[in-house]
């Protein structure tokens, strides 16, 4: 399946590859998607609690799923930052940031989709380099935010709570997927082993990191897992693929409370996914490319 430019989603994907369990999937199944024009892959730091070398650690990651799908050398990787920006006004510029300003100003009639699996410290810091992408034809998808409408702790925005403000009084579409939302995700041990393992190298490897994190992570017995970041996926190939509404665009106090702001662009809220039909669609691209059929994603690199 050879789809014409004009049918195919501009896509850039930010990851915080090696922060759980759950980007791996994701990253897969954008590869896997025939519908997307991956103009890259943008590996993002997840903090310093975790690891001092965060953003390392997501692009060893991003290599290696490349790695065990053979893919390595076809597919663009930039690096983001280091850490979250330092202040409101002062990007942390990087190769990534800059890949998303490159794409943003081009002349292309088809919206650029940046997915953010975790902090949005690269979007910001592009904001800031080159405050002109607002007014591009640009769409932000974030798996972020905590419950509407009080908010409080989610772990994306945590990792930068000064750069989701930023992007949030930009001015640019944004939509976003809380933590309501990617929740519901949830996959068991039984059906990984049966849907993913056996698909190749990379099926494997997709089920023993993930059951290998939550044994070192995860108290009390568990057998299961909420591939919480494949949603952004689903929404950028099917955008009716769950139910949403616009609301006020919202900003955050260091609680990580939403505080109302009226002068904010709205944005579009996911409150429910259809799990049926992502993860379906993961199932089934990962079984094709284990049979060597090959219709995954342009790639751009």
């Amino acid at each position: 399946m050879r789809l014409p430019p004009d049918k195919m989603h501009r896509v850039i994907i930010n990851t915080d590859a090696k922060n759980e369990a759950d980007d791996q999937y994701a990253i897969v199944q954008a590869l896997l998607t025939p519908s997307f024009d991956l103009h890259g892959i943008i590996p993002a730091h997840f903090g310093s609690i975790k690891s001092q070398t965060s953003l390392k650690d997501s692009a060893d990651e991003v290599h290696k799923i490349l790695g065990l799908m053979d893919l390595t050398g076809q597919v663009r990787v930039a690096d983001g930052a280091a850490g979250p920006i330092p202040d409101e006004t002062t990007p942390a510029p990087s190769a990534g940031a800059e890949m998303i300003v490159r794409e943003a100003m081009k002349d292309d009639p088809r919206p650029l989709h940046v997915a953010f699996l975790g902090p949005l410290t690269d979007m910001a810091s592009a904001i800031l380099m080159e405050p002109r992408i607002v007014k591009r034809n640009v769409r932000v998808v974030w798996i972020g935010g905590g419950h509407w409408p009080v908010g409080g702790r989610e772990y994306n925005l945590s990792n930068d709570i000064t750069g989701a403000n930023v992007v949030f009084r930009s001015g640019i579409e944004v939509w976003q997927i809380p933590m309501t939302v990617y929740r519901m995700m949830a996959v068991g041990y039984a059906e990984l082993y049966e849907r993913v393992y056996d698909k190749g190298a990379i099926g494997r490897y997709l089920v023993e990191q993930l059951i290998d994190w939550n044994t070192r992570m995860v108290a009390g017995p568990i057998e299961h897992r909420s591939l919480g970041d494949s949603p952004a996926i689903g929404v950028m190939m099917y955008p009716e693929c769950g139910k949403w509404e616009y609301r006020p665009g919202p900003e955050w106090n260091q609680l990580m409370n939403y505080v109302p702001n009226g002068n904010n662009r709205p944005v579009r809220v996911y409150e429910t996914v259809d799990v049926r039909f992502i993860q379906e669609d993961f199932f089934a691209k990962l079984a094709r490319f284990s049979r060597g059929i090959r219709e995954f994603a342009r790639f751009d690199g």
